[in-house]
């Protein structure tokens, strides 16, 4: 006899569920993994993934440990997600940072926020490259990406074209094909990057 399959738990409340959305939902814009946020908060795999499913009401001491290693202000975690999603202020310098970008290109990546519309989700950021240590060119992404270059120059890379480009310029490509920063001309290179892209 075929014992029947096991239901998933239903959250706790609407507004567990509501917490644990807004906290899956910043940790991929970031990029990070559940396991390497549970272990800079300091808690454990399972208890994040119950958070995040809303199975779980986290104390304010967690919340505060997972906002902490989010780069992120406890608010956030408490936006009504019944409004429209339609303005995000994100003071000077209040972004969160992309770790795993940092690692991967030297760069330093700053989050300015991430607003979903239908099916589509922009997220904006500012990159700093205060050395000479290049950007790999190898990134690619689903989506959309736009460039507005603000200081410095370098030579940028898109699948086989390359192109020098300084303040004022823009780029705009499909980001599915292998990009980034070449080579530095003029250091510091500061730019603002937006992706488009359409969520499954």
């Amino acid at each position: 006899m075929n014992k029947p399959l096991p239901v998933a738990a239903p959250p706790r409340n609407e507004r567990a569920h509501a917490l644990g959305l807004q906290i899956r939902t910043l940790r991929a814009a970031t990029g990070t993994s559940g396991g390497v946020l549970a272990a800079r908060a300091g808690v454990s795999r399972s208890m994040l993934s119950r958070v995040e499913r809303g199975l779980a009401s986290p104390s304010v001491e967690t919340l505060e440990r997972i906002a902490g290693a989010m780069g992120a202000a406890v608010s956030q975690f408490f936006v009504d997600r019944s409004a429209r999603f339609d303005f995000l202020h994100v003071p000077a310098g209040r972004g969160m940072v992309v770790d795993s970008l940092v690692a991967a290109t030297g760069a330093r990546y700053e989050l300015l926020g991430r607003l979903m519309s239908g099916g589509l989700t922009v997220a904006p950021s500012l990159v700093q490259m205060d050395g000479l240590q290049p950007e790999s060119a190898a990134l690619t992404q689903e989506g959309l990406k736009f460039i507005y270059m603000l200081s410095g120059k370098a030579h940028y890379r898109y699948a086989s074209r390359g192109v020098c480009v300084g303040a004022g310029d823009a780029l705009l490509f499909d980001a599915s094909a292998p990009h980034g920063v070449e080579r530095v001309e003029d250091a510091p290179v500061r730019y603002l990057c937006a992706t488009f892209s359409l969520r499954p």
